[in-house]
């Protein structure tokens, strides 16, 4: 059996996809792009900034679902340019306090509404 997880803490799904899905104890993340809920708009154009919100918008889906950053087990990261790899990394290391999950990052051609990074997670409530 699957819910639906929604919240407007987070930006809502800008197609026909869920926030999240979760399945027995596990969650299923949409990739978050670094738009600010509250203004519908992409946040500053700095892989900061971008990572950061990214990362804001997913745990609020997990805070929704009862998680916490430290349930998640698996994130890709999807990047407009490996040269930002170093600079997300920095602030994607703030995100989790203890350790950090398996992850994957790779450069794609494109993202939704251009913007840097996109991250996806799986996390086991």
């Amino acid at each position: 059996m699957k819910e639906i997880i929604s919240t407007e803490k987070a930006p809502a799904a800008i197609g026909p996809y869920s926030q999240a899905v979760k399945a027995g104890n596990l969650l299923f993340i949409s990739g978050q792009i670094p738009v600010d809920p509250a203004t519908g708009e992409v946040v500053e154009a700095t892989i900061q900034a971008q990572t950061a919100q990214s990362l804001t918008n997913l745990k609020a889906i997990l805070a929704h679902a009862g998680g916490t950053m430290g349930h998640v087990v698996k994130t890709t990261v999807f990047l407009s340019d490996m040269e930002n790899f170093v600079e997300m990394n920095r602030v994607y290391k703030t995100f989790f306090e203890a350790e950090c999950p398996a992850r994957s990052a790779v450069q794609v051609a494109r993202l939704p509404k251009d913007v840097l990074v996109e991250i996806e997670a799986i996390a086991v409530l």
